[in-house]
């Protein structure tokens, strides 16, 4: 078995020089990316991988398009497919790999579609539009869901809508391939609810607030008949520089699951929060500049001590070391160019069968 080797894909907006997907050899010890590649993909604005992290999927103008991921981190195209709607935002696959769940900000709908054994994309299995209006801004006016995600015990759907300040959860019907309404979590009108990821034990989520610039903590229970989430903690994503337009954006959770990371745009900021383990309540440690503007979206590379921060304003990548002891960010190297980058995702490669 050889040395891992990881690779750092960034999807981009393609209205300008980008291309789609762009390709990084990623040094785990130095903290490092090193451009390799683009593959074009039409405003390949997310990018995800299967559960078995052997093809990746891309949003694009055309509806989801797949790659096989080669042993040196390459990408090779499969299919694509029409997903009925207006293009999507976020994706995410469920732990069996039989569904591909995307997300429609344009059109407030969530998509499900059958992912095949050779890594190909189906047809779309289900579709559900949200309903309801939030206020007079167009921003929150009519449904806009920013992100799908299962439970950890896959046995539900949470769809984030930030237009409509919900949470709408979807029991995951794999008889009939089907969402069902199980129950729907409520926030503070204009909070604008934009993510949702869990802790690995299964037994918290969080929540981050695009226009509250907040992450509000839930205990989550799925034993019963209908989940059951109950809000414990609501902290704050910003630093001291609260008199300009911020949004919350981005939320990452450390490999060892004792740290979770958030992004601010208007604030530039990236913030770093310490996970109690027990009761799942985050510790403020910092939040600092990023030297960059619009911060879409952030990976944590495999050993925890370093992030790579996209912005999407100043159309660049920001590389850090994460110093815990003093609570301070450390920048890797002058930022690297790239235009209206949107999305990363870092990961090993998978090892050739």
């Amino acid at each position: 078995m050889g040395e891992k080797k990881y690779v750092a894909y960034v999807g981009t907006y393609t209205h300008g020089s980008s291309k789609g997907i762009n390709i990084y050899d990623v040094d785990v010890k130095e903290g490092t990316l090193t451009f390799r590649k683009e593959v074009q993909v039409n405003n390949s604005s997310y990018v995800t991988k299967s559960f078995n992290d052997k093809y990746l999927y891309s949003i694009a103008d055309e509806g989801v398009e797949v790659f096989k991921i080669l042993p040196d981190g390459d990408l090779t195209p499969i299919n694509q497919v029409d997903i009925d709607g207006m293009r999507g935002c976020h994706m995410s696959t469920d732990s069996t790999g039989r569904y591909l769940f995307v997300a429609g900000y344009h059109d407030g709908k969530v998509t499900v579609v059958h992912t095949r054994r050779d890594g190909s994309l189906g047809s779309v299995m289900d579709g559900v539009f949200h309903k309801g209006t939030g206020t007079v801004a167009e921003r929150t006016f009519r449904p806009h869901v920013c992100c799908v995600r299962p439970t950890p015990d896959n046995k539900y759907l949470c769809a984030v809508d930030s237009g409509i300040d919900q949470v709408k959860i979807y029991r995951i019907n794999e008889e009939k391939d089907r969402l069902d309404e199980a129950e729907i979590l409520r926030f503070e009108r204009d909070s604008g609810p934009r993510i949702i990821r869990f802790s690995k034990s299964g037994k918290f989520a969080y929540v981050l607030c695009e226009l509250t610039n907040s992450i509000e903590v839930y205990s989550y229970d799925g034993t019963g008949k209908t989940p059951k989430f109950e809000k414990i903690q609501e902290v704050s994503t910003l630093s001291d520089a609260e008199d300009v337009h911020d949004a919350a954006e981005g939320m990452r959770l450390s490999p060892d699951q004792r740290f979770l990371f958030c992004s601010t745009a208007g604030d530039n900021s990236v913030g770093l929060f310490k996970i109690n383990p027990d009761n799942g309540l985050l510790e403020h440690r910092f939040t600092l500049p990023i030297s960059g503007e619009y911060p879409k979206d952030m990976g944590v590379f495999p050993d925890g001590e370093h992030i790579a921060v996209v912005n999407n304003g100043s159309n660049t990548i920001t590389t850090f070391t994460v110093d815990y002891k003093n609570n301070l960010l450390i920048m890797k190297g002058k930022p690297q160019k790239l235009e209206t980058p949107n999305s990363i995702l870092i990961m090993e490669v998978p090892e050739e069968e």
